[in-house]
């Protein structure tokens, strides 16, 4: 079996880099046909796929609208040419030129996305174009340096570089290098958080995901080779003036990532060499080519949303077997709790929380051990949700505190909850429809990988190994719950009960000491619902300890040892089952006659 599993994924493995395997040598044998035009059209989509690879990662993958990123294109190209013609220093060899221009590129890619942090969709996307104007406004204005309107000569690689074909095989390594580390990055748990960022930015907090320090790194990368690109783009010109970095130029590199399809390196790679070949096929409408970009970027929209991935991805075209059953495996539930030292209480203490004038949360106790099952219970509106909100550090109450075995556990910091052995599910299950079910999963395990961006963007050998032991445990989890046989299937093809064993999957893949579920039974049969209380039940005797916020009575007094009653922020009751229900005013506010 464990040689079949090699081999499929061995074949797996080619069938992804096949297709790229057969573009570059179709661009490595450009030079056999003796024609110097289409070398440099080939070049050229070359140096555009080195910008692009990474500006896809920002765009298809995290889904920031960065549209201006010409402006760092423009800066390193003027970088590479300045320093190796010697206007502002000593002249510098052309390889060093290009190479502090992507560290140029990777200081001002940090400086260009930092407003992504506190921006969001056009506004991000008017601050990157208003900086591509201001660097274009540089180059005009510093002509001492950069020869103002008249421009500058582009470096001159040294031999065997130095012609056409010498660039063009140079610039095609290049591209192969950006295509591998970029694919290294999307395939790597920094690729899947990006992801979840995007479609799921509050389940990505909840598995210890931290947007900023994430898009920083990723800016760094994106920043660095669209310099070098640019640095590239100055030796194939042979000369540059700011007029060759125009607006049209910043379109096509957007428009190559949002035709190539969100979540693909192949789809953005065939999309930047039709928009590239497209003007010189089209020659006489070279006059025309924004309208000619923006009517692709319409017929894709309306005809292809999914873009050209979409068109790619023929696996998730075939239809799922009707009549799908959950039958989860309970006994794998305990080999995926394995923490060292789990916290055994988590208590809060006299805690409140209001919106506006309304309490939310009124001097609420509340204490959930290890080994145990609480249900939190109460009409709509009473706190239930808020509760779990608070816990997980997404709100921050204005009064009492929280603690994990008596250490102080932060309000207000969402990130943290996933190494502090807290995880959770949501009312709405919050998925990454785009990725596939195993990828949704492997996401849970993010805040227990110690592999750094570099090891993972040249997958050196402990990030291969935290993959392969991530997949290895996500399957076990789709075991555990039942859905193994969907997990190569996109998440947001499943049913809604599968998505909620799906939720619960990826909080056991943080190896949770606390589990707090909220309304995991919603939208359930009775069938699904007795496993589910069969699976938490495992869960509980795994040692963790479960918080279940749920309307299903019935399920609350069928598996909690101990249950709390809210009513309008506060506790109207506590105790065992049987203590609960016979509460008079809990029957009266909540259970009913």
């Amino acid at each position: 079996m464990a040689a079949t599993d090699t081999q499929g994924a061995a074949a797996s493995s080619f069938g992804r880099v096949l297709p790229f395997l057969v573009i570059l040598a179709l661009a490595a044998a450009v030079p056999l046909t003796g024609n110097e035009y289409w070398g440099l059209i080939v070049t050229r989509i070359a140096v555009y796929w080195i910008l692009i690879a990474g500006l896809n990662l920002i765009v298809g993958y995290a889904g920031q609208l960065a549209i201006g990123y010409v402006a760092l294109f423009t800066l390193g190209a003027y970088t590479t040419s300045v320093l190796a013609a010697g206007n502002a220093t000593p002249p510098v060899p052309a390889f060093a030129a290009l190479a502090i221009a992507g560290v140029v590129g990777a200081v001002f890619g940090v400086v260009v996305g930092l407003p992504a942090l506190r921006l969001r969709t056009f506004y991000f996307a008017i601050t990157t174009l208003g900086f591509a104007t201001i660097v274009t406004q540089i180059a005009l204005a510093w002509q001492d340096v950069t020869g103002g309107g008249m421009g500058v000569t582009g470096p001159m690689l040294p031999a065997p570089f130095d012609t056409e074909w010498g660039l063009l095989y140079f610039c095609l390594g290049f591209a192969a290098l950006a295509t591998w580390i970029t694919a290294n990055i999307a395939r790597s748990r920094f690729g899947r958080a990006l992801v979840a960022v995007r479609d799921a930015d509050v389940a990505a907090e909840a598995t210890g995901i931290s947007k900023p320090r994430l898009l920083v790194m990723v800016f760094i990368l994106a920043g660095a080779l669209a310099a070098m690109a640019g640095g590239l783009f100055a030796a194939l010109q042979t000369y540059i003036t700011p007029e060759a970095f125009n607006f049209e130029l910043s379109l096509l590199f957007f428009i190559a990532v949002l035709i190539g399809g969100r979540g693909s390196i192949l789809g953005p790679l065939i999309g930047t060499i039709i928009l590239t070949v497209l003007p010189e096929i089209a020659a006489p409408l070279a006059a025309w080519s924004t309208f000619l970009y923006a009517a692709l970027l319409l017929l894709i929209v309306l005809a292809i949303p999914g873009g050209i991935a979409s068109l790619l991805d023929f696996r998730n075209r075939k239809p799922l077997a009707a009549g799908r059953t959950i039958a989860p495996q309970v006994d794998l539930v305990r080999r995926l709790g394995d923490q060292a030292h789990p916290p055994t209480t988590l208590s809060l203490r006299g805690i409140v929380l209001s919106f506006g004038g309304v309490r939310a949360i009124n001097g609420l106790d509340l204490d959930v051990r290890s080994g145990e099952i609480h249900g939190l219970i109460g009409p709509n509106g009473s706190g239930k949700t808020t509760t779990l909100n608070v816990i997980s550090g997404y709100y921050r109450p204005e009064q009492g505190t929280m603690a994990l075995d008596g250490a102080p556990l932060p309000a207000g910091v969402s990130t943290d909850r996933a190494s502090r052995g807290i995880a959770r599910t949501f009312q709405t299950p919050r998925l990454i429809g785009e990725a596939s079910v195993l990828e949704n999963v492997m996401i849970g395990g993010t805040a227990h990988c110690h592999s750094t961006f570099a090891e993972a963007l040249f997958r050196l050998p402990r990030h291969c190994a935290e993959e392969r032991e991530l997949a290895e445990r996500a399957q076990l989890a789709l075991r555990a719950v039942g859905l193994v046989g969907l997990a190569e299937v996109r998440a947001d093809r499943l049913q809604h009960s599968e998505l909620r064993f799906m939720e619960i999957a990826r909080a056991l893949m943080q190896r949770p000491a606390f589990l707090l579920l909220d309304e995991p039974a919603a939208g359930l049969s009775a069938e699904e619902i007795r496993h589910l209380a069969t699976l938490v039940r495992a869960i509980r005797e795994g040692g963790t300890g479960v918080l279940l916020v749920e309307h299903h009575a019935d399920l609350i007094f069928d598996i909690c040892e101990h249950v709390t009653v809210l009513n309008l922020g506060a506790i109207l009751a506590a105790g065992t089952p049987g203590e609960v229900r016979a509460h008079k005013e809990v029957v009266s506010a909540y259970l009913g006659a």
